[in-house]
């Protein structure tokens, strides 16, 4: 036959249930067929073909292999490794003259391609030099005696050798490395609190890094504990110098206690005993350092459940749970979560928690009350009302409604007359009010411009018509465009220094003496004027739906004002009054006797005096300024 395949193994894993498995490669008997069970923890078993528990049958099918049947099946967790071993005889015999057959040369050559496959997969698996590399000699003379104990390393000329050296000398540093270190690096360190202390570098560390991270270094001598020790040794001598001190002054007494002190030796003795089974209990418990899993305890007993033991190999302490060893280290998921906590942000804040204020707030929300609050305050309906508050908006409103002025007035505003005062505002008419006066908000604040009270004449904003009542020398003034003119009463019926006009244009003011009436002055239009003299009782337009009139009835002392036939508004001794809804009073300073208002306006300017009673009814509305 012919070698058409490199293979010469095959590798299953054991699921507990499955006994049949195939081997893809040829073999020239049976017997060169290994079978090896490879458990979880390691252990390799060769298996032998028979009939018992532990073996298996075989079923050769030529060139393409075969079937392996096991008789108990692989447990999951193990692996089953098929491979062929084939014996290293040479069993083809040439005898000189005879006929050569090409089946029989075949077969032995066969065989020694075989054998070769075999001993590459053995050197596939073996540690061996590259192919640029170079050593002058793989071999070490070093006797079994010798190297027991010690380790594989190479010297100076990276030939092989057997040394006791665990790494190399790198002298001192401090805790806080001032130098860069590889593995096998030995370090002494001068810190303080590490004082002498010796560290094997088992990673590559960079300056920087610390002694005690055991990520990068592991103790090799803890002088630090040694130095402690020899401490409380000095100072347990000194003790027992002065003990011995004390005990040769107690001679005397000891003899008197001789009895006491042979009770005493029997105690003594019975604590040594419990002494030595205490330790060794604690020695059973905990077995000291191991390079790996210990299968019994120092005492070559079985292991107890608890057991703990330090691995030298990966630096890590194990304890074994009845049965096996587990370490005592966190789970990647549980250190993903420590390295969370241990990013520089989550120590800041809770350095900031920290904090005594923070402290003190936090047992403040602890308690049973606040509690309640927060959980009411954490209904979903709240929770969307505070994140409408939490808009940028309103919390800018908020910090604004926040200073010192604003709470001031906030508060002021919160007492009871002021709280009654809106809830009487708030009414629907007043609402109803405020929103008309709202609508001729321009109306009014040109009224602010138009006219002002102060002690002097206006300097700044001015426009021709302004109007100012001067405090100081109670006089009301206008402003022309340049200047400021008073606006003086006329009391006497004789007017002079003024010159007679020959002609009357629009909205020209006509004063008139009325000899009848002892010379009082009255107003007219250019309308009136040439309308009729002397007994008009009005001022109207050409269809009188628009007029002033005077003492619609007899002696009434009023003077009346209509526009479109509807009267709006009248003038008596008492003040001026709208008689329509929307309207204003304007200058109206003095409220004599009791005053109802009913659907009617006040608009009251300067200093205001009321006599009386002044009575806001239903659609009224009082403004002060």
């Amino acid at each position: 036959m012919t070698i058409s395949t490199t293979t010469i193994l095959n590798s299953y894993s054991g699921n507990g249930s499955t006994t049949a498995f195939a081997y893809t490669f040829p073999i020239n008997t049976t017997s060169e067929i290994t079978v090896i069970e490879r458990s979880a923890t390691g252990t390799e078993t060769v298996k032998s073909e028979g009939t018992g528990s532990t073996n298996y049958g075989i079923a050769d099918s030529g060139a393409s292999g075969g079937t392996i049947t096991m008789v108990t099946a692989p447990a999951s967790g193990t692996t089953l490794l098929i491979r062929r071993n084939t014996d290293f005889t040479q069993e083809t015999d040439y005898v000189a003259n005879d006929p050569f057959p090409a089946e029989t040369h075949e077969d032995a050559l066969d065989k020694l391609q075989m054998q070769n496959q075999e001993l590459e997969e053995e050197l596939n698996r073996s540690i061996k030099l590259s192919r640029t590399n170079s050593m002058t000699s793989t071999e070490f003379t070093t006797s079994a005696t010798d190297r027991a104990s010690k380790i594989l390393a190479f010297d100076s000329s990276g030939e092989l050798s057997v040394t006791q050296e665990l790494g190399t000398f790198k002298g001192t540093d401090a805790t806080t490395t001032t130098a860069a270190y590889v593995q096998r690096d030995i370090i002494k360190s001068t810190t303080t609190a590490q004082l002498n202390n010796v560290y094997i570098c088992v990673a590559d560390a960079v300056v920087g890094d610390a002694l005690t991270d055991t990520d990068h270094f592991a103790l090799l001598v803890d002088a630090v504990s040694a130095a402690t020790s020899a401490t409380t040794a000095t100072t347990k001598a000194t003790a027992a110098a002065s003990s011995a001190t004390a005990a040769a002054s107690s001679a005397s007494t000891a003899s008197t206690q001789a009895s006491n002190a042979s009770s005493s030796a029997t105690a003594a003795a019975s604590s040594a005993t419990s002494a030595a089974a205490s330790f060794d209990s604690f020695d059973d418990r905990y077995l000291g350092a191991k390079s790996s899993d210990p299968s019994t305890d120092n005492d070559g007993a079985s292991l107890l459940t608890g057991a703990l033991y330090f691995n030298s190999s990966d630096n890590t302490m194990y304890n074994y749970t009845g049965s096996a060893w587990a370490s005592l280290k966190p789970t990647s998921s549980e250190q993903t979560n420590i390295d969370a906590l241990a990013a520089s942000a989550v120590i800041a804040d809770m350095a900031l928690l920290a904090t005594t204020d923070v402290i003190a707030d936090m047992a403040l929300l602890a308690t049973t009350d606040v509690i309640a609050d927060m959980n009411t305050l954490a209904t979903s309906d709240i929770v969307s009302d505070l994140n409408t508050l939490a808009t940028s908006d309103i919390v800018s409103d908020l910090n604004t409604l926040a200073t010192s002025d604003i709470v001031s007035d906030i508060n002021t505003l919160a007492t009871s007359d002021i709280v009654s005062d809106l809830n009487t505002l708030a009414t629907s008419d007043i609402v109803s009010n405020l929103n008309t006066v709202a609508d001729n908000i321009a109306g009014v604040n040109s009224f602010a411009e138009r006219y002002r009270v102060g002690s002097s004449d206006p300097s700044s904003s001015l426009n021709a018509g302004d109007l100012a009542f001067n405090s100081t020398s109670n006089v009301v003034k206008f402003y022309n465009g340049s200047a400021w003119v008073e606006i003086s009463a006329v009391t006497s019926s004789t007017i002079t220094g003024q010159t007679a006009e020959t002609s009357i244009a629009d909205d020209d003011l006509i004063l008139v003496s009325d000899t009848s009436a002892s010379g009082a002055l009255k107003k007219m239009t250019k309308a009136n004027f040439v309308t009729g003299l002397g007994s008009a009782s009005s001022i109207a337009d050409t269809d009188a739906d628009t007029k002033i009139q005077v003492e619609e009835s007899s002696d009434e002392d009023k003077l009346r004002f209509d526009t479109g036939g509807s009267e709006r508004a009248v003038m008596d001794s008492s003040g001026f009054a709208l008689t329509t809804n929307g309207g204003s009073f304007i200058h109206h300073n003095t409220i004599a006797n009791d005053t109802t208002l009913a659907n009617q306006n006040m608009l009251l300017v300067g200093s205001v005096g009321i006599t009386g009673t002044l009575t806001i009814g239903s659609n009224s509305t009082v403004v002060v300024i």
